[in-house]
């Protein structure tokens, strides 16, 4: 197998198995975001005349065709591959001949795959905001159903004051499309065009037009200078992780709050047999595994984060190898992200609340009888916080009220 840096001397196996790792296999998706940034990238060069019609019609024909195939299943990336750039222009070649060879002029690896990942990220952007906002509409739809329902609002974990299924529900529903419209704001930093910008220092000697294919790819700007292009290298998917991560944990503590209404000595809440599991021992059981999974995937987001800032951050300038390790937490936290969005719609939309089983503390309007004593005598409020409190210390919570 002849890789795109081939000399001529051989590699030893063991170097292609430990150096391309897993990113040949991560490199599935990008494969028709690679062969829309490379028709892009040969239409500027046809356009500068570094390339002729013939060669851009051959590689466009090509290039179209293997994404159709690619996404058919009738090829995938293969180790010996190493990545998917080599794997696109190794067939592109066998498949066209030497106008194949010609695609990769004024680029590198480098900006290629950028350019890939960042056409990638702007439409999983999308796709993640558009499973929290479905998220969402399934809690308003929770509201609406069961919304009238009491229910304790709780500090400390003791019953506090006076709430109901309506605010519970729409109160995550907020958060939640808060974290929607924060994905939202990652296409900041995925607006700008890496291609072009080779290795880091451009294509000296080449009249390469960055503008064209910037326009041609929808991003909104040229990224300048290109020394600023591996600069920015992982702050974009660290951003995206960022806010998966408190996307997620909005996730988990929904799935705390339900899973404590779920418990027997609550019983809050009904979930059908669909949307539990069994216990392979207690006949009687039903388990709410999805939830405790949505609960402990938190912290795996979390990880992704945390691994993505350790692998850029003391990085010098210009390209690292390093930066390849970026996509395993980043793809492992956006395919989580999205599944669970995926699979809490259905949950909620299959959750009820037991009103009969929903019991409120008298102590719990302990507040709004204060308040009350405050309008009805006009005393400060810490005198009738004192006095309210005196009278349920009593036990005379009828005269509270």
């Amino acid at each position: 197998m002849t890789r795109l840096w081939d000399k001529g001397a051989p590699l030893d196996e063991r170097v292609l198995v430990y150096t391309a790792g897993e990113d040949y296999a991560l490199d599935e998706r990008l494969v028709p975001y690679d062969a829309r940034a490379s028709i892009a990238h040969a239409e500027m060069l046809c356009a500068q005349r570094l390339l002729s019609a013939e060669d851009l019609a051959a590689i466009r024909t090509g290039l179209e065709a293997l994404a159709a195939e690619h996404a058919r299943g009738e090829w995938r990336i293969e180790l010996a591959d190493e990545d998917g750039q080599t794997a696109l222009e190794k067939r592109l070649t066998a498949r066209i001949g030497p106008a194949g060879g010609r695609v990769h002029l004024g680029r590198s690896r480098n900006d290629q795959v950028l350019t890939a990942l960042r056409l990638y990220l702007r439409d999983v952007v999308e796709q993640l905001a558009a499973g929290a906002t479905a998220v969402g509409e399934a809690l308003e739809r929770l509201a609406l159903r069961d919304g009238r329902i009491e229910l304790p609002g709780y500090t400390h974990m003791q019953q506090a004051m006076p709430s109901s299924v309506a605010l519970w529900a729409r109160g995550f529903a907020a958060e939640i499309d808060d974290d929607a419209q924060a994905l939202r704001r990652v296409q900041h930093r995925l607006a700008r065009s890496p291609l072009g910008s080779a290795a880091g220092y451009g294509s000296p000697g080449l009249p390469i037009d960055r503008a064209a294919t910037r326009q041609a790819l929808g991003f909104s700007e040229v990224q300048e200078p290109v020394t600023a292009v591996q600069l920015s290298r992982g702050k974009a998917e660290a951003q995206l992780l960022f806010e998966i991560a408190l996307l997620m944990q909005d996730f988990g503590r929904f799935a705390a709050d339900v899973l404590l209404f779920y418990t027997q000595e609550f019983a809050f809440v009904a979930l059908p047999d669909a949307f539990t599991t069994g216990s392979s021992i207690m006949p009687q059981k039903r388990n709410p595994d999805v939830l405790e999974l949505v609960r402990g995937r938190t912290a795996t987001a979390q990880a992704c984060l945390i691994e993505a800032l350790g692998i850029f951050a003391k990085l010098p300038s210009g390209y690292q190898r390093d930066l390849q390790l970026l996509k395993f937490p980043l793809f492992r936290g956006i395919d989580l992200a999205l599944a669970t969005a995926q699979i809490l719609v259905p949950a909620i939309d299959a959750m009820r609340f037991r009103a009969e089983n929903i019991r409120l503390d008298p102590s719990i309007h302990a507040a709004e009888q204060a308040n009350a004593l405050v309008v009805k005598e006009g005393i400060p409020f810490r005198e009738a916080y004192r006095r309210i409190g005196a009278l349920l210390r009593a036990g005379r919570t009828d005269d509270a009220k």
